[in-house]
This record gives C-alpha cells, structure tokens and sequence, in this order.
C-alpha cells in the first residue's frame, strides 16, 4: 500500500534549522492526512504537524506552532518539514505517517496513523 521513506535528519546546534522530507508512494485516489510524529526513548510518541492532501490544510502541536512548517509537492509526491529555531527538546526520531481522510482537520493522535516510515533522527545540541 502506501510507502514512507524519510530523509534529512541529521546533528545541528540550538538555533539552527533542518528541512525533512518524506518521499510517498502507493496512493491511490483517496484522500489522506499526512503528518510527522516524533519520540524520544522512553517516552511515547507524539504528534507535530499534520496536513491534508486535498485541501492543504495544517495543524500544529503547540510546542512547534510558528517555528516548523509542513507541506507537500504534490508533483514529486513529497511531504516536508521545514524546521526552524531548533531546540535541544527537539531531538527526537522523526516519522512520517499517513491515514485515509474524509475531510477537515488532520488530527496529531498517533492511534488515528497505520502508515509509517523507518524515521530519521533528528539531534539538536545546546
């Protein structure tokens, strides 16, 4: 079905900015949520941004809301997140997930997601 690979994690210092991208295969013609989900050892995974594929529309934890940025190119069927003024609270395993939509928001429960991709790490010193 669908397939999530992500790309662009890496090491940067408190202040600085990362852009991630998840690569999409697999869809069909339905509508979907799309959305990055990250999580530390020992603690449970949390949502950060989604979006929905048809109309574009956006929600943010409120821990990211006016620093990170997700969007999609419908033409290279990629999904991004543009992070900006890193944290070291921001480190954490990046993934990318995807769920069928019908319609309106997006939400950040991770229990709404059955599709997704390997992670990336992401690590941000002070």
């Amino acid at each position: 079905q669908v397939q999530l690979v992500e790309s662009g994690g890496g090491s940067v210092q408190a202040g600085g900015s990362l852009r991630l991208s998840c690569a999409t295969s697999g869809y069909t013609g339905s509508r979907y949520c799309m959305g990055w989900f990250r999580q530390v050892p020992g603690k449970e995974r949390e949502g950060v941004a989604t979006i929905d594929t048809s109309g574009g529309s956006t929600y943010y934890a409120d821990s990211v809301k006016g620093r990170f940025t997700i969007s999609q190119d419908n033409a290279v069927n990629t999904l991004s997140l543009q992070m900006l003024s890193l944290k070291p609270e921001d480190s954490a395993m990046y993934y990318c997930a995807a769920k069928r939509s019908s319609g309106g928001y997006c939400p950040l429960f991770v229990g709404d997601y059955y599709y997704w991709g390997q992670g990336t790490q992401v690590t941000v010193s002070s």
